[in-house]
């Protein structure tokens, strides 16, 4: 490769190396991002709910990638079966598991599995790209999970989260319980 098509090749990545930067949401440190996300439980559809108004809990952000398939629900289910250890009683901490499917389709899979925590239906993706779990022209969001403490400081940031492995549920309890 010639030095000129060398250093047009260089050119073009770091052209786009702030897109991909980009594309990874918030760091550890920084604040999370406000967005808002009608919220589905056990229960039914609810309303919605900004991150904003979450202040002072805990939150974890769960992003998966679609309601019903078989690495969400071994994540979700983990989730459900430890939920005491992982989280505690529920009073500090907010669990949203974040997905594009709608809110009725999340309450159904919510009800038929009674899971004890939120669902935020991201259909249009807002979510996603202000965490940076929806890549441009992607259609499920990455399984990405964020936990961010009382004062919406990101905490801790699991990409991507090993649904399958159980050493990554000790490593969210043990985050979960840093940020509170």
């Amino acid at each position: 490769m010639s030095s000129l098509m060398r250093r047009t090749v260089v050119a073009f990545a770091l052209a786009g190396a702030p897109a991909l930067v980009a594309a990874q949401g918030p760091a550890v440190g920084e604040t999370a991002p406000d967005v808002t996300l009608r919220i589905a439980t056990r229960d039914g559809v609810q309303d919605s709910v900004s991150l904003r108004s979450l202040a002072g809990k805990t939150v974890v952000l769960a992003f998966f990638p679609k309601a019903r398939t078989s690495g969400c629900t071994i994540q979700m289910k983990a989730y459900r079966d430890q939920y005491q250890r992982l989280f505690g009683d529920g009073k500090d901490v907010v669990v949203i598991a974040i997905s594009r499917d709608t809110p009725e389709e999340l309450a159904s899979w919510a009800r038929d599995e009674q899971f004890p925590f939120w669902f935020g239906s991201d259909v249009e993706g807002v979510a996603g790209r202000a965490f940076g779990t929806l890549a441009e022209g992607r259609q499920w969001e990455s399984r990405v999970l964020f936990v961010i403490d009382p004062s919406r400081t990101v905490r801790s940031v699991m990409r991507p989260f090993r649904e399958v492995d159980p050493t990554a549920y000790d490593e969210l309890q043990a985050a979960v319980a840093a940020a509170r």
